[in-house]
């Protein structure tokens, strides 16, 4: 068999998608042609998982009496919308939108209030009780933390 012969068996199995091939002449010439796998399979090793990742549920906000946090402050009514993960507040969907809520609009435990950023992702915070908006207590735009007041609601 000539190695033109040889070459056009090959191309015929890659073409076909044939893995392995195997010729015997009566002359005693043998030939057989496997086809290696496009990826290389490494030797298996103990590996350990890694935890798994629960978020937070985002559609309840931590609703607190008053700014526990902040004792030089005198106490105000109503209760506090806090953030209920860390990441940047934004009061509306887009810098060209309306804000969600401004002080004096009322709104219901479900209404949406803000949106915060975590990872490039936008996460739609709910007001979690109804009232009035009477204090907005972080500016557009900052870095906020868990359990940083966002609104104070009356």
């Amino acid at each position: 068999m000539e190695l033109k012969q040889i070459k056009e068996l090959m191309a015929a199995m890659e073409k076909a998608s044939i893995k392995k091939l195997s010729i015997k002449e009566k002359s005693g010439f043998e030939l057989h042609l496997e086809k290696q796998d496009d990826f290389v399979q490494l030797p298996a090793r103990e590996t350990m998982q890694a935890p798994l990742f629960h978020p937070p549920a985002i559609s309840s906000p931590r609703i607190v009496e008053s700014l526990e946090s902040a004792p030089s402050e005198e106490k105000k009514p109503g209760k506090v919308v806090t953030s209920p993960m860390v990441g940047t507040f934004y009061l509306a969907a887009s810098p060209e939108d309306a804000p969600f809520v401004k002080v004096g609009d009322t709104v219901t435990e479900g209404s949406i209030v803000c949106i915060i950023e975590a990872m490039k992702v936008m996460n739609e915070v709910k007001a979690g009780i109804s009232g009035t908006i009477s204090e907005v207590c972080v500016e557009n735009g900052h870095p906020v933390e868990f359990g940083t007041p966002l609104f104070r609601i009356v």
